[in-house]
């Protein structure tokens, strides 16, 4: 790797804890649509081009898709990251390769990641359920699926969880996409955080959405909602989109927990389970005390038999990178509620110092709350298994 681009390599990190991170990211290699898609859909779904300023980005029907900025910055050195389009050899392997990803993992003292789309796809898919042609926007969400389930899972079934998108242009094929995936090993799926804000049917549209929700609940296929899966925040003219976009996180995690409780399809199946990634767990604490006091004080709530805030802590989870000054809301959250997340290879991401910054920021938990955050809760999420020995002891 270019010196004068990436950092020295790192040394291995101490491993303190045993770590599951519930948020990463693949970019897709080159060979992913031309593998995977179906011969006579390939030259009509996305394609990966050199453009004249020597960049490698993606088109689709029209459209280019790059990888840009702080996307895919995992080792560079921060004085070469910019908004440019990045080339391949401008990334570190880790970010397409499976195996030199998991060779970041044992360095990073990671066991195990639950890993989002990038650029081409969309973080939920919606750049293929949005395609213009139908069967390629089909094709390339199964072939994506059919990628990750060959290449990554199945190469490492301890260590990826195995996160799949579907098309969501139709809500058959979407159902029957998250139970195929389901049958052969993947627990999550990634949706849109906010479906009627990227053209789709709103969440109260039952005809639409209760296949997929049903689908999800009855394979226990858990509902990842990624941040900015629906867009981000709207910009004022001429703010400063990346670092307000950045800030705003949090914000945008809220209004999609909110939506999906008041969507009541998690107090109609109360096995559902929803995981709001990215998304801190700052405003959690708030959103629970705010749902009891509509109920208590305000009596805005639904006539539920269930109060508001008790289906937040039954059938969603929430993570965090560290939040050192809202972690210790952890009680009122639920404990048991609470993931940890890398982010690799992104922008703020924790990778390679993940364990020291869990040091930083939780060194004052005890062991059994660490456990459970950093590996447990989401082993039993996502049902996926841990190392004989879980750190701390």
């Amino acid at each position: 790797m270019d010196p004068e681009l990436f950092l020295p390599e790192p040394e291995p990190r101490e491993v303190r804890y045993t770590v599951v991170s519930v948020d990463d990211h693949v970019v897709e290699p080159p060979h992913l649509f031309a593998d995977y898609m179906s011969p006579g859909l390939r030259d009509r779904g996305p394609q990966l081009v050199e453009t004249e300023a020597g960049h490698q980005v993606w088109e689709f029907e029209g459209a280019t898709y790059s990888q840009v900025g702080m996307n895919a910055v995992a080792g560079r050195r921060p004085e070469t990251v910019t908004l440019e389009p990045f080339r391949f050899d401008q990334m570190r392997p880790g970010c397409y390769d499976v195996h030199a990803r998991v060779a970041d993992m044992d360095l990073g003292g990671i066991w195990a990641m639950l890993n989002f789309p990038s650029q081409i796809t969309g973080f939920c898919g919606r750049v293929f359920s949005d395609a213009v042609d139908a069967e390629v926007g089909i094709d390339a969400t199964r072939a994506w699926n059919d990628w990750l389930h060959d290449e990554w899972y199945l190469e490492y079934p301890e260590r990826i969880i195995p996160g799949g998108i579907t098309y969501l242009g139709d809500a058959t094929v979407a159902a029957a996409e998250i139970r195929r995936n389901a049958e052969r090993g993947f627990t999550s799926v990634a949706l849109p955080e906010r479906p009627h804000a990227v053209g789709l049917p709103s969440l109260w549209d039952r005809d639409f959405w209760d296949p997929v929700i049903a689908a999800c609940d009855e394979t226990g296929t858990v509902i990842s909602l990624h941040v900015g899966s629906s867009g981000m925040h709207p910009m004022p003219p001429g703010s400063p989109s990346l670092q307000l976009g950045g800030t705003l996180f949090g914000q945008l995690a809220l209004s999609a927990c909110a939506e999906w409780l008041w969507s009541e399809y998690p107090l109609r199946h109360p096995g559902l389970k929803v995981a709001m990634s990215e998304g801190g767990i700052g405003w959690v604490a708030m959103l629970l005390d705010r749902l009891d006091n509509i109920v208590d004080r305000s009596g805005y709530g639904q006539g539920w038999d269930v109060r508001p805030a008790e289906v937040v802590q039954r059938n969603f989870w929430f993570c965090t990178l560290d939040d050192p000054s809202t972690i210790d809301t952890r009680y009122r959250i639920g404990v048991e509620n609470i993931c940890a997340e890398t982010d690799y290879p992104h922008g703020d991401s924790t990778w390679p110092d993940t364990q020291q910054v869990i040091t930083d920021a939780w060194g004052h938990l005890p062991d059994d709350e660490l456990r459970a955050i950093c590996c447990e809760n989401a082993a039993a999420l996502y049902r996926h298994p841990l190392p004989p020995e879980v750190l701390p002891h």
